[in-house]
């Protein structure tokens, strides 16, 4: 009886769920055929430096949050989420062709910056989506499910990445021009497969923007963006895992396996854990979540020699497993209904400027004292967030009316 629980579950989630799981698995097999290798790429080819790599993905990254802002927040007012999630994912499938044709670090800055616009886009707009559709019952399980999707094309991306690497003998642009297929596949995809639930005229129409409509986001809410800041610091970009990996002499072509590892762990464990925060107080779920993180520091710090880098690699994946999903859901469940958007969109805003100082704070320690460092750093910042959740007499109120 209870094995067949996680399949009833999986049955009473809408279809739209799924389509949107499999249009953020073609936009990551894209986008992570790209990512796995532009590291090494970056580094190997156009001759960056460490810090050069973290400042671009940091830039990159924290553009694509704090375009969420935006998104989120028109999306509430248009009532159009389809729309302007389909806008985004048009974007990051038009700046693939980008990357095959950059000669410098600054065509790359270029190439990440559109698509992580089109990301911002998309983003916030899609995950409102999915609150929209889903009761709320099952939120969790609908977020850890289109979460276990996405981070499916993220393994794929980079398998694909490094079967064509070792056909095409290292090179690089070759690959990165195959990666434009899934990313136009996923903008049919959600053109053709979803169908937007009709919203009420008067939310339309009122203005998230305003001041007022601000002041309508709880107290918790906010407590829940301030952790969300928290944990993206100290968990800066994975292009360091990729850097690691390869100090420890993994071949070039087999730089993806990285992130294949890496992603493996997230995509098993995100769905399990995203039901599991149907029932179970989130806080609780996210403090067992550090403990993961910190070892993966630990590991990586400790030696780039396979075993250690592996193990830091996975346990890093656990943990993204654990909190991704979660997170998404404290959002949704702190927020009210018709400001869905206007609150994923702040939730980004904070966590892109963290984003972006981790990385390149990263980049600095890794340039300047090492990699071993730079992963010491990780395990400081993740024990300051240990520390903050601790500190909370109580976990975020699991409702939109929790009082101010």
């Amino acid at each position: 009886m209870t094995s067949q629980a996680p399949v009833r579950t999986l049955r009473r989630i809408p279809s739209g769920v799924w389509v949107l799981g499999g249009v953020s698995l073609l936009m990551d097999v894209s986008s992570e055929a790209i990512h796995s290798l532009l590291p090494v790429f970056l580094v190997g080819t156009l001759g960056s430096s460490a810090f050069m790599v973290g400042l671009i993905d940091g830039a990159a990254e924290a553009t694509a949050l704090i375009v969420k802002i935006f998104s989120g927040a028109l999306s509430d007012y248009l009532g159009r989420r389809k729309l302007l999630a389909a806008i985004g994912y048009a974007l990051g499938a038009a700046s693939k062709p980008l990357f095959a044709l950059a000669w410098s670090p600054a065509w790359v800055l270029l190439a990440r910056l559109v698509d992580r616009t089109g990301k911002g886009i998309r983003g916030a707009p899609r995950d409102a989506l999915i609150a929209d559709i889903v009761p709320a019952q099952l939120r969790g399980a609908a977020f850890g499910l289109r979460q276990s999707l996405d981070t499916v094309g993220a393994f794929v991306g980079p398998l694909l990445a490094m079967g064509l690497m070792l056909l095409w003998h290292n090179d690089f642009r070759a690959v990165f021009g195959v990666a434009v297929i899934p990313a136009f596949l996923c903008v049919l995809l959600l053109l053709l497969g979803i169908r937007e639930p009709e919203v009420a005229a008067p939310q339309r129409r009122a203005n998230p923007l305003r001041l007022r409509s601000l002041d309508r986001l709880p107290r918790d809410y906010w407590r829940v963006v301030i952790i969300g800041a928290v944990f993206t610091l100290a968990r800066f970009s994975e292009a360091f895992l990729v850097l690691r990996a390869t100090q420890g002499g993994l071949p070039v072509a087999f730089a993806p396996l990285v992130l294949i590892g890496m992603n493996v762990v997230y995509a098993l464990s995100a769905y399990p854990f995203g039901k599991l925060a149907d029932s179970m107080e989130p806080t609780r779920l996210l403090v067992r979540s550090l403990p993961l993180l910190i070892a993966a520091d630990a590991a990586l710090a400790w030696s780039s020699a396979w075993p250690w880098v592996w193990l830091g690699i996975s346990l890093w994946g656990l943990h993204m497993g654990m909190t991704q999903g979660l997170l998404a859901k404290m959002v949704v469940d702190t927020a009210p209904a018709e400001l869905r958007g206007t609150a994923y969109g702040f939730f980004n805003l904070l966590s892109g400027l963290a984003t972006l100082a981790a990385s390149a704070l990263a980049g600095l320690l890794w340039d300047h004292f090492g990699a071993s460092y730079t992963f010491c750093t990780g395990m400081g910042l993740s024990l300051a967030a240990l520390a903050l959740l601790l500190g909370l007499k109580r976990a975020p109120a699991s409702g939109p009316a929790a009082s101010r």
